[in-house]
């Protein structure tokens, strides 16, 4: 397996394309949906942070300013053949230490109801009920990063 290289950016470089990509085939196409019916401007108030292998653009996730000192992580999509790699879990880390360097204390999230046991593995809890979203189950769950 290549080394994977975990960084951050934001939608004006040109690997935004590539994230474009990745969560079109992972999040939306199995839904029978598109990210070009949806309305992206949120993303240009993100922290991207990519998974590369290579030239390819193999994880992603985007943290979006919630509220102060809170941050929502979203659009989390890592490529099929890189699933159960370790690679979602470096990229939750590096977005986790992110945070904790810049002030950010809590990380909240809309688990789909099929990744929860792996935000639970990360120390994220679940509340709430559940919710349709996409036109599939999710659960809310955050994480305190700075007590």
């Amino acid at each position: 397996m290549d080394q994977l290289k975990i960084s951050n950016i934001r939608s004006a470089s040109a690997k935004y394309a590539g994230v474009l990509d990745l969560r079109e085939e992972i999040l939306r196409k199995p839904l029978g949906i598109s990210l070009r019916n949806e309305d992206l401007s949120r993303d240009h108030d993100d922290e991207i942070f990519i998974a590369e292998s290579g030239n390819r653009i193999v994880g992603c996730l985007l943290l979006h300013p919630y509220d102060t000192g809170v941050v929502q992580l979203r659009a989390m999509a890592v490529a099929n053949d890189w699933q159960g790699k370790g690679t979602g879990r470096s990229l939750v880390q590096v977005a986790e230490q992110y945070c904790v360097l810049n002030g950010i204390h809590k990380i909240i999230l809309h688990a789909r109801k099929v990744a929860m046991g792996f935000y639970t593995s990360l120390g994220y809890t679940a509340y709430g009920d559940e919710f349709v979203e996409v036109g599939i189950p999710h659960y809310l769950m955050e994480k305190q990063l700075i007590e």
